[in-house]
């Protein structure tokens, strides 16, 4: 930064009060108030948890009320799972398979790579009804058959989005552009992190690729940079440049940690501003994760048939190797764990991505994993306080993708109006389908939940009311639900 404008900075009116008139201002403002304080933040004024410099931000915090889950793992498949094929069985839509779409539900509406009359599309999945409430499930996720009983599937999911970056920052930050804090973020700085040698909020991604929405899936927005989430890797080192460098021990980093603690905190007493407190905080967890991360990520400790259960593979960053290190790390304390998996765009370009065969590869080992997660959590007696989430990010549509409509291969296009989701654990009800579409799959028929309903609830869920868990920032209070949201009572335990 140039020298001048660094100066500019200093001249807050903070710098004013306590240096003006050699200190005048400072002494007139403690004579007034009637006693010392030392001033928050000049920028950022929450009306939610505050960042204070005396602690640590991530200090676990008390929820608005009494909560029914202390922690999140969220399954994100990304590229947006094709739910007619997954969870959402329509034998109307089998009946007129190969027919023109009807004009009623296509009049209108823009779709990503489909125009004209597409042909209806019919799932090829064979579907039954599996567990005491007789979930509709097909078996392209046949594992996920053996936990039915635990399981919430919403069918009448809504988004505003149809192409995969804003439809993620929509779902994941509340808006569907950049900017926006990440709803791990707004959980960590609502709640805090139970663990103080990781770090509150941690993302895990596999198949080879990032979400399309990128960072901004984890990142704080405008919130504290203490909130964001931090990537780690299943392999290999967790964090890169955690270890110490060769030639410094334990010892010295320890005394150069100490040493910028203190300049740091002289820097925040004089200027109050809440990157300061993040940087005291993260530089000691860093410290602290030097031991802690490697072994919370060491999943060769595991027992045999653990790794067998999950289909896990030490060394490998597989979502399997993820969704244990999840586990792992629910048990030490991280608040929130969010897995992105990528290779879920079933537009039938390719044979990864048909919806026959190509599907029943991806679903089967993908749900092998997500089973052994969910049962895993429940014999360990952490199931009714972890919050489990799967899904994507809209849905497919009930007709054939327009680029592939004369292929062998089969696919279909991206559609937000109605898709499916799957929840348990924590404060949400087992064995239960809420909502549905109609019987083509084209219109939500009952009981719509939008996005922002989802995260109101989600956020009940952990004791955090949507509407008051907010931000000051430029000159408004900001929140997750932004400006509106209703809790879904109906899927809650």
């Amino acid at each position: 930064m140039h020298p001048r404008l660094e100066r500019l900075q200093s001249l807050t009116r903070r710098h004013f009060l306590g240096r003006g008139s050699l200190g005048l201002g400072a002494l007139a403002l403690a004579e007034i108030s009637g006693s010392w304080v030392e001033a928050g933040p000049s920028d950022g004024v929450s009306s939610g948890p505050s960042t204070a410099a005396s602690g640590n931000p991530l200090t676990p915090k008390a929820p608005h009320f009494a909560p029914k889950a202390k922690r999140v793992i969220y399954l994100h498949m990304s590229g947006a799972p094709p739910h007619l094929d997954l969870l959402d069985y329509k034998p109307e839509l089998v009946k007129h398979d190969g027919k023109d779409c009807p004009e009623e539900y296509i009049r209108g509406k823009r779709f990503a790579f489909t125009s004209g009359v597409p042909k209806l599309l019919g799932t090829r999945q064979n579907f039954r009804r599996v567990g005491r409430a007789g979930i509709w499930m097909s078996d392209a996720i046949r594992p996920l058959h053996a936990v039915a009983d635990e399981v919430t599937v919403i069918l009448s999911m809504t988004t505003d989005e149809f192409n995969h970056a804003p439809a993620e920052l929509l779902l994941f930050t509340g808006f569907a552009r950049q900017g926006r804090p990440s709803f791990g973020s707004w959980v960590c700085y609502g709640l805090g992190s139970e663990s103080q040698n990781l770090p509150g909020f941690i993302v895990l991604i596999s198949s080879g690729s990032q979400p399309s929405g990128g960072q901004s899936c984890w990142g704080s927005g405008f919130l504290p940079s203490v909130f964001q989430g931090v990537q780690c890797r299943s392999k290999g080192e967790p964090v890169l440049y955690l270890t110490d460098p060769p030639g410094l021990d334990r010892t010295t980093r320890r005394l150069g940690l100490d040493a910028l603690r203190d300049l740091n905190t002289l820097q925040h007493q004089e200027l109050g501003h809440p990157e300061t407190a993040t940087r005291i905080a993260q530089y000691e967890l860093a410290f602290r994760m030097q031991l802690a991360a490697s072994e919370a990520m060491d999943i060769s400790r595991e027992p045999a048939k653990v790794l067998e259960a999950y289909g896990a593979v030490p060394g490998a960053g597989t979502f399997a190797n993820n969704c244990l290190l999840a586990r792992r790390l629910a048990e030490r304390g991280v608040r929130f764990i969010q897995l992105f998996d990528w290779g879920w765009d079933f537009h039938g370009t390719g044979p990864n991505e048909d919806i026959r065969d190509g599907l029943i590869r991806k679903g089967t080992v993908t749900a092998k994993a997500v089973a052994a997660l969910i049962q895993d959590l429940k014999a360990r007696g952490m199931l009714e306080e972890t919050l489990v989430i799967w899904g994507g990010e809209f849905g497919r549509t009930p007709f054939r993708e327009g680029r592939t409509s004369q292929s062998a291969l089969l696919g279909r296009d991206h559609y937000p109006d109605c898709f499916s989701l799957m929840l348990c654990g924590g404060g949400i009800k087992a064995g239960y389908v809420h909502g549905a579409s109609d019987d083509l799959g084209f219109r939500v028929a009952r009981d719509k939940v939008h996005v922002h309903d989802l995260q109101a609830t989600l956020l009940h869920c952990l004791g955090l009311d949507h509407t008051r868990l907010t931000f000051r920032f430029q000159g408004r209070d900001y929140r997750l639900t932004d400006v509106h949201g209703q809790v879904v009572r109906e899927i809650l335990a």
